[in-house]
């Protein structure tokens, strides 16, 4: 055999199986399973998760059980499901439209669009991207990486076993769920209030392994930064604008509530607005840099294809690229159209829809590369998501405000209002698709895989997700109900979502369409987010992770949720510690290592095992026309649930430490 035989890969190698039907067939199914997940958990709490890892997880597990798959194949599937973890930020604004009054339900067109467009336009930013964020540009794309190794080392009866892992975990949590949200035998949180000298302080806890979840897997230096906010919420802006307030007969807990939801969550969005600025401004060189070097590589042809370049190499055309954008902007505008269509625009109908779909597609490109730039820098969890959210709000309220004035909508409410949401929802799907396709590229690129695969995997992968969206959300709104909308007639108003992102986003959007924003709050927060940028850069020199980003979040998500998310970021620093400290120095980053993919199996099943069971449960409650269909109990029984809640998640917590802070 001569040299050259020896070294020239088999077909096999050369080719392998990546896009199969039974891979898209599994893709599609866990993006409905996660997009459940993520969905109910992001109107409930307001955090979602990645669903890379996990997916990989079970791909490797079901793959193995339909007589195996290499790498490539389980690469394809993780990355067609990635897109539930990212499809459904379309939550942080579109539920606005049913709180304003502009829908009273999720119409299945207009939501499908909304998302699939957005997300459609989000992967065909990313291509003209990938060659240089991800090949060229030497980020560390750390989610991407971690994603890689999991698809490396999960191969055979690792798979498996990080199967029965998630499996366990999710079936744990989902009766625990059961036993709290459906039958009421378990409270879902305590909390309580005391005033001093006027002064409310007020605090609590979740007893959610969901929640506990997602602090394990954001990790303890997004918790800290995330208990900062509660700190300032709770601990100095609540007391101080309550002691300042005057009496109205409110108890304690109420005053908190009111005062924190129309005052000091606007604190917050002025901190992530800076940090969500920030970002994009010091990004901006490095941005276009990416954009001026892609197109140079592209050469503006259509041979991204060609044979003559490696499979490592090929993208989906560029020409078919910009050909795909375009096409996009009919469908775009005529959803455009269709929600302006009644507002009584008369010949400015034409012009507003052109220049709001130019719009969408101009910034929510810059937004689409700012995220793409951050996830290559600090994972996809650190990418400005809710700042984009803010800052699209306020600017295009402001600019809708200042073009067509108070017209107003089909239903009486401001039409700059709901089109500044209607916007919001599309370009954060659209900035969330994007970051997410390029971390999947730079886990293909470790792998060995084709671009233009991976590229199509998430162009169905955001087909399917974006059919799920609208049956979701309307299942969810008619079985609870969102706090701050009219209830439906048979929902129990104690069990309405928050969904604290959107409740936010319409709170900004509806004050400055209106003029009563108290811009005073905001600002306070703009200058403290400012401050809080400045200890970020000077951390993130020390390698220490701060997000100023995400001190916001934790000033306007609930107090309950807060605190759980911090616990098990606690719980994972705390047992990351025994690992190493009882652990021989040859060993200790593999045991660590090991104990991580253990934990993030943990926390995701959680996850998927708590959110899937509520969704369950809205369908009951809504097959039998009431809410808590499922209770055993009254609210007699409350001090007893409290106390076998507490119990429970103390239970849980102590399993969960156990199981990730030990080795295998």
């Amino acid at each position: 055999m001569d040299a050259q035989t020896a070294t020239r890969p088999n077909k096999a190698e050369a080719n392998p199986a990546e896009l199969t039907i039974r891979g898209v067939i599994l893709g599609a199914a866990i993006t409905i399973i996660f997009m459940a997940a993520n969905v109910y958990m992001g109107l409930k709490t307001g955090m979602t998760f990645s669903s890379s890892i996990p997916a990989a997880m079970i791909s490797m597990g079901a793959l193995r059980l339909m007589g195996g798959a290499d790498i490539h194949e389980n690469n394809i599937v993780q990355t067609q499901a990635s897109a539930a973890g990212t499809l459904c930020n379309i939550i942080l604004a579109l539920p606005g439209l049913v709180l304003i009054g502009h829908w009273h339900g999720f119409p299945f067109w207009q939501t499908t669009a909304v998302c699939g467009i957005g997300g459609l336009l989000g992967v065909a930013f990313s291509i003209p991207l990938r060659r240089a964020l991800v090949s060229g540009a030497g980020l560390p794309y750390p989610e991407g990486v971690a994603a890689a190794e999991v698809l490396k080392t999960g191969q055979g009866e690792a798979g498996a076993r990080g199967l029965r892992v998630l499996l366990g975990a999710a079936g744990a949590a989902g009766l625990i769920g059961l036993a709290s949200n459906g039958l009421k035998l378990l409270s879902e949180s305590v909390s309580g209030a005391v005033s001093l000298g006027g002064a409310v302080f007020r605090s609590g806890t979740g007893f959610s392994l969901a929640l506990v979840g997602v602090g394990y897997l954001v990790g303890i230096g997004a918790c800290l930064a995330l208990f900062t906010g509660v700190v300032i919420a709770w601990g100095i802006a609540v007391p101080v604008l309550t002691a300042l307030s005057p009496d109205d007969g409110k108890s304690a807990k109420e005053l908190s509530e009111a005062i924190w939801s129309d005052q000091v969550r606007l604190i917050g969005a002025g901190i992530i607005a800076v940090g969500g600025l920030w970002t994009v401004v010091s990004l901006g060189k490095p941005i276009f840099d990416s954009i001026r070097s892609a197109l140079s590589d592209a050469g503006g042809g259509s041979g991204a294809l060609r044979d003559d370049l490696p499979r490592e190499e090929r993208d989906l055309p560029i020409t078919w690229v910009a050909a795909g954008i375009a096409i996009l902007c009919l469908p775009l505008a005529a959803t455009f159209t269709a929600f302006a269509w009644g507002a009584g625009l008369g010949g400015g109908l034409a012009l507003l829809v052109l220049g709001v779909t130019l719009f969408a597609v101009l910034f929510g490109f810059l937004m689409a590369a700012a995220c793409g730039y951050l996830a290559g820098l600090l994972g996809s969890s650190s990418s400005p998501i809710s700042g984009i959210g803010v800052l699209t709000t306020m600017a295009t309220t402001l600019l809708l405000t200042w073009v067509i004035g108070s017209v107003t909508g089909p239903d009486g409410e401001n039409f700059a209002t709901g089109t500044a949401l209607l916007l919001t929802a599309l370009i954060v799907t659209t900035s969330s698709i994007a970051n997410d396709n390029l971390q999947d590229l730079k886990t293909g690129q470790i792998v060995g895989a084709t671009p233009w695969h991976q590229q199509v995997a998430l162009l169905i992968g955001v087909v399917v997700g974006s059919l799920a969206i609208a049956p979701l959300l309307s299942l969810l709104y008619e079985a609870y109900g969102f706090v701050g909308a009219p209830a439906h007639e048979g929902q129990d108003g104690a069990s309405a979502m928050p969904a604290p992102q959107a409740a936010l986003m319409t709170q900004i959007a509806d004050g400055i369409a209106h003029g009563r924003l108290p811009w005073t709050m905001v600002a306070i927060g703009a200058g403290l987010g400012a401050v809080l940028v400045v200890v970020e850069t000077r951390l993130q020199k020390r390698g220490l992770t701060f997000p100023a980003l995400t001190v916001g979040i934790g000033m306007y998500l609930p107090l309950s949720v807060e605190v759980t998310i911090a616990i098990g970021g606690v719980l994972g620093w705390l047992a990351e510690r025994r690992l190493r400290a009882t652990t021989g120095e040859d060993r200790r980053d593999e045991v660590v290592a090991d104990a991580r993919r253990r934990g993030v199996l943990l926390a995701s099943g959680f996850l998927v095992g708590e959110s899937f069971v509520g969704v369950l449960l809205a369908g009951a409650d809504l097959a039998v026309g009431r809410g808590s269909s499922l209770a055993l109990v009254g609210p007699d029984f409350y001090r007893a649930a409290a106390w076998l809640g507490a119990a429970t998640f103390a239970a849980g917590l102590a399993v969960t430490y156990r199981l990730v802070s030990r080795p295998a």
